[in-house]
C-alpha cells in the first residue's frame, strides 16, 4: 500500500498496550504450542523482554506505517514509550501521556505542552488533590506501588485479587464530580484529568498534517474518546471497553482477543485505508 501525493495523508492514530504490543500476560495464545505464531519482541525492561507482537503484525505495520500518517497513541510516559522499538522508522509524530505529550520527531511540542497546561489548570482539579485522596484512600493491603506519570496524572499500581471493585467505583464517582477519569487496566489504576485527551491531540496532529479520513483503535476506557473522535475505529475483543460491552456507531467489534487482535486491527487499518474516495 502506497501514498498517493496528491491527497491528505490517512491519520492512524493507535494504542499501543493490548491493543497492537503484548505482555507475556496478554498475549492470549490458546492454540497448541506447536501452532503459535512467531513473536517479536520490541520491548525490554531491566534487561527482561516485556512485549511483543506477532511477526505478521511486525510485517503488517510496516506496511501501515508506509502508506498512512501512523501516530503511536498511549498512556505511556515518554520515557516508557521510547523503550518500545516497533519495526518501522520512528514515526513523525507519536502522542504520550494520554495526549499530554504530542512528540514530533521525537520531540515534546512545547506549543502542546502549554496548551495543555492551560486546559488542566482551568478545567479540573489539581493533581496534587487527586493524588492525595488517592493515597489516602488506598488499603496498604493490596496497594503495591504510586507513581505520578509526566506531573500530568497518578496511577496506583495494585495486588488485583484483592482489589474491591465497590473501592474502583466509589473513586471514579468521587473522581468525575472533579474533572478526572478512572480507568482499571490490569493492575494499574489510573486517574486521569478529563481534558487530557488521546483525541485532542489526535485532531491536533490531523490539523497539522491536513488529514481528512482518521482510524483509531484501543481497549481501555481511556480509548474510548479517541474512538469517538476517530471517522472509523476498531476494539479488540478483550480489554475495559469489551468487559463493560462499549461500543458506537463507528465502532468495529473486533470477535479476536490477545495478540490475534493486534493483527486483526493492522488488517483492518490498511483496509480502511485503502478504500479512501479518490
Amino acid at each position: 500500500m502506497t501514498s498517493v501525493n496528491s491527497h491528505p495523508p490517512v491519520l492512524v492514530a493507535s494504542d499501543l498496550d493490548r491493543t497492537l504490543i503484548y505482555s507475556t500476560a496478554a498475549l492470549g495464545l490458546r492454540m497448541p504450542d506447536a501452532e503459535a505464531p512467531r513473536l517479536l519482541c520490541v520491548e525490554v525492561y531491566e534487561s527482561k523482554p516485556l512485549s511483543y507482537l506477532t511477526e505478521t503484525a511486525a510485517g503488517l505495520m510496516a506496511e501501515l506505517a508506509a502508506g498512512t500518517c501512523f501516530v503511536p497513541t498511549t498512556t505511556r510516559t515518554r520515557e516508557q514509550y521510547h523503550r518500545i522499538q516497533l519495526p518501522l522508522p520512528t514515526p513523525r509524530f507519536a502522542i504520550c501521556a494520554n495526549g499530554g505529550h504530542l512528540l514530533v520527531d521525537g520531540v515534546s511540542d512545547p506549543d502542546w505542552q502549554a496548551e495543555v497546561a492551560t486546559r488542566l489548570a482551568d478545567e479540573c482539579a489539581s493533581l496534587a488533590e487527586v493524588r492525595a485522596h488517592l493515597v489516602a484512600a488506598a488499603d496498604p493491603a493490596w496497594l503495591l506501588k504510586e507513581r505520578v506519570a509526566e506531573d500530568l496524572f497518578a496511577y496506583l499500581v495494585v495486588e488485583r485479587a484483592l482489589l474491591p471493585d465497590e473501592w474502583v467505583k466509589e473513586l471514579g464517582e468521587w473522581a468525575e464530580e472533579r474533572g478526572w477519569t478512572v480507568s482499571l487496566q490490569g493492575r494499574k489504576i489510573y486517574a486521569v484529568p478529563k481534558p487530557l485527551t488521546k483525541s485532542a491531540a489526535m485532531r491536533e496532529v490531523a490539523r497539522r498534517t491536513g488529514a481528512t479520513l482518521t482510524l483509531a483503535a484501543g481497549d481501555s476506557l481511556l480509548d474510548a474518546d479517541l474512538l469517538l473522535a476517530a471517522d472509523y475505529g476498531w476494539r479488540p475483543g478483550h480489554g475495559e471497553l469489551a468487559d463493560t460491552g462499549w461500543t458506537a456507531p463507528q465502532v468495529t467489534v473486533l470477535p479476536e482477543a490477545g495478540v490475534a487482535a493486534g493483527e486483526e486491527i493492522l488488517r483492518s487499518f490498511i483496509r480502511a485505508a485503502g478504500r479512501r474516495p479518490a
